[in-house]
């Protein structure tokens, strides 16, 4: 029989107070419990859409991720925007919202349009222009989001163009 990997208190289920280590901001040292009804306005915005913070730096003390939902109207497109240094995932809720972006890969660029169903999931490299579009005449489109980033970072364009290839440092 061969030695247990981890002692009684180790591994999986530390004992958390038996052993010192470094201070841990309250809002880091429990759980969060967000209501539907708690979620925050108060958030980077881009015209046609309405932002909604669930977990963030200034409500959780989440350091690296933010994640919330996003309201298109019927009938609603928002501005051209990209979001920064943040990798962003998106969870399709309700509706059939459409991401559009400039596809720039061949020889002359082209609008790209991803059309979407409740369940269907949609990344977004860092700093990729794109809008969202809800065609729906009568009904909201609501998706989650997650970005890797403690906050919403939200930069609105004139257009829907290429950036230039940003060079690592």
């Amino acid at each position: 029989m061969s030695e247990p990997l981890t002692a009684p208190g180790e591994g999986f289920h530390p004992h958390l107070h038996d052993t010192p280590g470094p201070s841990v901001t309250p809002l880091r040292s429990r759980l969060h419990h967000i209501r539907a009804d708690a979620l925050d306005g108060d958030t980077a915005q881009t015209g046609g859409m309405r932002r909604f913070a669930a977990v963030s730096g200034r409500a959780v003390g989440s350091e690296k991720l933010w994640m919330g939902q996003t309201h298109v109207a019927p009938s609603t497109s928002s501005s051209d925007h990209h979001h920064g240094e943040s990798e962003t995932a998106i969870y399709v809720v309700s509706g059939h919202p459409e991401f559009v972006f400039l596809d720039d890969s061949g020889e002359s660029p082209e609008e790209v349009r991803l059309r979407t169903s409740p369940g269907d999931y949609v990344f977004v490299p860092p700093y990729v222009p794109h809008r969202e579009e809800n065609p729906d005449p009568a009904d909201e489109a609501v998706v989650v989001i997650a970005r890797s980033t403690q906050e919403a970072i939200v930069v609105n364009l004139p257009g829907l163009y290429a950036l230039p290839v940003r060079e690592e440092d």
